[in-house]
């Protein structure tokens, strides 16, 4: 098992260095000098190249990529153009707002959507069964920016029952963090609960079809202790699996619900840099995206391991 997550671990390095070059590639093909952004548009076409060349913009493509590549090799992202500070100071002064509202998104679609799986599956084609794919099929219909609209205008507008907008620190205040994320984290998580109902549903009813189920009741195991004993720790795998894509989604939805909440995070961070050409800043917030995806990847194959001591890693 070690052995394996230093392989993993070691799958940073050419990740990294892919992402570098899509990163570094995509965000230069999209039109408009950073430069004359900065500069607005009754700057004069000396200053603008001044401008440029302060900001190293006037070297070829390789060089400035090259330049690029050793900072990060040092431990640095270089520097914003528009915000004037370092990227990795400005990504981590923004992090907890997206690992905030990422992990009560995950959190909703979990405590939501494991337990109706489990409670459909037991009672399959009941008009509990019915209700709850039903929802589901609502739930993985509607877009999360779109429920997130919703929930403003009835909660936040109509009811005044929560903050429409902004951010409060948990260290400064626990009860103010959570009414300001609740919204934003529902609006995030209930499409994602849809999906988990129903990937633990088709698991559960796949485990509670098997002969050592049967077995088990017939011993005259209770029902509670079969369910959630034997088919729910079986099943877990593949719910285990969804749950993992589900956090690297709601990582990325961070992104839109955070825009229309308002939220200072990473996901507001990088739609300003890609407003306002901030190649370093974009490059940084991709790099950190795909190092997330990895670590979480990683989390769940580990948890694996420990779900099933059938499966072993060389």
């Amino acid at each position: 098992m070690g052995q394996h997550i230093v392989r993993r671990l070691m799958l940073l390095v050419p990740a990294w260095f892919i992402m570098g070059i899509i990163a570094f590639t995509l965000i230069r093909l999209i039109p408009g000098d950073p430069a004359a952004v900065l500069l607005g548009l009754e700057a004069t076409p000396d200053a603008v190249e001044r401008l440029r060349e302060r900001l190293g913009l006037d070297k070829p493509l390789v060089v400035q990529f090259g330049i690029w590549l050793s900072q990060v090799m040092q431990g640095e992202l270089g520097r914003s153009f528009f915000l004037g500070e370092p990227v990795l100071q400005a990504i981590v002064g923004r992090l907890p707002v997206t690992l905030s509202l990422a992990g009560l998104a995950l959190a909703t679609a979990m405590l939501i959507g494991i337990p109706a799986g489990v409670r459909a599956a037991t009672r399959p084609n009941s008009p509990a069964d019915l209700a709850i794919m039903g929802l589901s099929v609502v739930g993985l219909s509607i877009p999360d920016f779109a429920l997130g609209l919703i929930l403003i205008f009835l909660f936040g507008v109509a009811l005044h029952w929560f903050p429409i907008s902004g951010y409060v620190a948990l260290s400064q205040d626990p009860g103010a963090w959570a009414l300001h994320l609740l919204m934003p984290a529902v609006s995030l998580g209930l499409v994602q609960a849809a999906l988990i109902a129903r990937i633990t549903r088709s698991s559960m009813l796949e485990v509670l079809g098997m002969d050592y189920i049967r077995t088990a009741r017939a011993k005259g195991l209770v029902e509670r202790s079969v369910v959630l004993g034997h088919a729910f720790r079986n099943a877990l795998i593949q719910v285990l699996t969804v749950v993992g894509n589900a956090a690297v989604i709601l990582l990325g939805g961070a992104f839109v619900i955070e825009t229309v909440f308002n939220l200072p995070g990473v996901g507001n961070l990088v739609v300003m840099a890609v407003k306002r050409r901030d190649y370093p800043l974009v490059q940084g917030c991709i790099l950190l995206i795909s190092t997330i995806v990895i670590v979480v990847n990683l989390v769940v194959d580990v948890l694996y391991a420990y779900v099933d001591p059938q499966i072993h890693y060389g």
